[in-house]
């Protein structure tokens, strides 16, 4: 729970915390499947790069994919944490899909640049889940709170 202003007497009272039970806003299920769609694809890229298409060595880069892996189930969960820690992840991504789209020829240059698309949607995709996911928290927490306070008045 929370503090919030009561502007009937000027004091605090507690906010009722959103219900994780509740189903989440369109908004927010819409955004967070274009996230998990894009990161589920750049996982698939990544596998498939390192180990069929264009692969380099023994295999081995395709460890590369392990950190996007532990960030499904977050996503799939609506953690907060885990969008935030994401959108910060996908810009070593972004440098490697930059450094091996200038760097190499062929096939390795268009998986890449596809690289650095699916990085750009995911991290616009969780930005805006997030945005949207604090700039309407304060709303969603009153509106729940005057709901129970409405039933608990009956």
């Amino acid at each position: 729970m929370s503090l919030r202003d009561n502007p009937e007497n000027g004091r605090q009272t507690a906010a009722a915390a959103p219900d994780p039970a509740a189903p989440p806003p369109e908004m927010v299920s819409r955004l967070r499947a274009i996230a998990l769609a894009g990161l589920i694809g750049l996982i698939v890229l990544g596998l498939a790069w390192e180990l069929w298409l264009a692969p380099t060595g023994s295999g081995t880069l395709a460890l590369k994919v392990l950190p996007l892996m532990l960030c499904v189930a977050g996503l799939w969960r609506h953690r907060m944490y885990t969008f935030r820690w994401l959108s910060l992840l996908l810009w070593l991504y972004v440098l490697e899909g930059v450094v091996r789209a200038t760097t190499e020829v062929g096939v390795s240059r268009v998986l890449a640049v596809i690289e650095i698309v699916l990085c750009l949607v995911v991290f616009s995709a969780a930005s805006s889940y997030i945005r949207w996911r604090l700039r309407h928290a304060p709303r969603e927490a009153a509106e729940e709170a005057a709901t129970k306070a409405a039933e608990g008045g009956r």
